[in-house]
């Protein structure tokens, strides 16, 4: 889910380019929730306010905001085979979770290659005393075919200077570029499919003025002092961020030739796993404590990452809705038809059957994030963001719950969702709502943080 969108994608194309067509895709707003009113509780006021919402954005009719209108769902069951024999133990578990991931990776994000045999590593540039001497920066091309001519992606990593050993990293990909986390004028620009000021997508290099544009969704200098590392790679290095005919970046190397193929989505967790096997041979991190994150569609991207590659410590989801975190037979805000009509490149072929038919998915979203297990999962909702339903999110991570405690770490340990800034979890699986909208910010990254000095105890 993008910026919680409210009207459909759409690609314009500027064809007085000289250089070839420049193509832009368009800006979504998402819904804007009035202040709060004493006259009505927090579930009627947070429907009232997203409906109301909703009709000053324009969004089309039939999309839900009503708790009350919630339809009755059946969510299948995590611990049962598909023969329908009981998970009763953790040894069990292993072959459950082959199923399940199976059929996400079959009907929902798509089936990706391995990684390729001729991965190659490249260090662009290193400074060990960046942002005044509080970090070391290095900034390393990955080529994904073994030659700086084909698919490639650059890495940004800073760590704290002052660490004497390894240390934990956060990892995530961004919206913009790699300039955009920080205003550090040393921070390459990206050359291919940089997004523009409006918002939207260029074929040509970034403009310096997006320098640190999204530094408040990063956070680089509060991480660092906690004495963890940041790493983050542009989406746009490893798919562009439209419907392209999966013609460029990664898919051009092996595009997708059934409707069970990997999506946008698929290649963009294909990508963090690659940026994973760089950090394993930084001799500055501590491989065996990566935690990735994402927010909203690179929320999706994380949650899936996690899944698919169980060398991620932490997996941590922020906003993330419709194909990330929420529960798709709720349909409440972004719906699984409309996902697939916006963005048609995100998600594989075979998604666009259960369009209008969710309860006809053979999974739903608790079953991914249970895919986690026993790893350490941190679902984050904001308060005024009802196009991602945020009380999907919750119910998904407390029913992912079951399986943490097959496993015997700790669930959430509640039935009942927080109230706004009140965040819950002591264990394996943490969840907070924020007040506010759909975003990252610092209270969110002190939280995430925080689950990290639970999760990595220092010596």
């Amino acid at each position: 889910m993008a910026n919680a969108t409210a009207t459909p994608a759409t690609i314009a194309k500027d064809s007085s380019a000289s250089d070839g067509t420049t193509v832009r895709v368009a800006d979504i707003a998402g819904p804007r929730v009035p202040p709060p009113s004493s006259r009505l509780g927090p579930a009627r006021l947070l429907a009232a306010c997203a409906l109301a919402a909703g009709a000053a954005a324009g969004q089309p009719a039939g999309f839900n905001y009503d708790e009350s209108r919630v339809p009755t769902y059946e969510l299948p069951e995590l611990l049962r085979f598909a023969d329908g024999k009981a998970v009763e133990t953790a040894e069990q578990w292993p072959a459950r979770r082959q199923e399940i991931f199976q059929v996400f990776a079959e009907q929902v994000y798509g089936v990706a290659p391995p990684a390729l045999p001729d991965l190659r590593f490249t260090v662009l540039e290193e400074d060990p005393a960046a942002l005044g001497g509080l970090a070391r920066r290095k900034q390393v091309r990955i080529d994904f075919a073994g030659s700086a001519d084909g698919p490639s992606m650059e890495l940004l990593l800073y760590t704290p200077a002052a660490a004497a050993g390894r240390v934990g990293v956060f990892l995530g990909l961004n919206f913009g570029g790699n300039q955009t986390v920080h205003a550090d004028p040393a921070i390459r620009l990206p050359v291919v499919w940089p997004r523009t000021a409006a918002g939207g997508v260029s074929a040509r290099r970034a403009e310096t003025s997006s320098r640190g544009s999204r530094a408040s969704r990063w956070q680089a200098e509060r991480i660092l002092k906690r004495g963890y590392g940041l790493a983050t790679v542009y989406c746009g290095d490893i798919d562009p961020d439209f419907d392209d005919g999966f013609r460029n970046g990664v898919h051009a190397l092996a595009p997708p030739r059934s409707p069970k193929d990997w999506g946008s989505l698929a290649a963009w967790a294909w990508g963090l796993s690659r940026a994973l096997d760089y950090l394993e041979t930084d001799e500055r991190v501590a491989a065996d404590r990566v935690a990735v994150m994402g927010h909203s569609r690179l929320g999706k991207t994380a949650l899936w990452a996690g899944a698919r590659d169980t060398r991620f410590a932490l997996v941590i989801s922020n906003n993330s809705g419709c194909g990330g975190a929420a529960l798709s037979r709720r349909r409440f805000g972004e719906t699984v038809a409309r996902i697939n009509a916006s963005f048609p490149h995100w998600f594989s072929g075979n998604f666009k059957a259960y369009n209008d038919r969710e309860d006809a998915l053979p999974i739903d979203q608790h079953m991914l994030l249970a895919l986690v297990a026993p790893r350490g999962l941190y679902v984050a909702s904001a308060a005024e963001d009802a196009w991602a339903d945020p009380k999907g999110e919750f119910l998904a991570a407390r029913q992912a719950g079951a399986v943490y405690e097959l496993l015997g770490e700790e669930s959430l340990g509640t039935r009942n969702q927080p109230p706004a800034d009140r965040p819950i979890g002591r264990g394996a699986v943490a969840y907070h709502v924020r007040s506010g909208k759909h975003d990252v910010t610092a209270y969110d990254w002190d939280r995430y943080l925080d689950f990290a000095d639970r999760r990595w105890p220092r010596d």
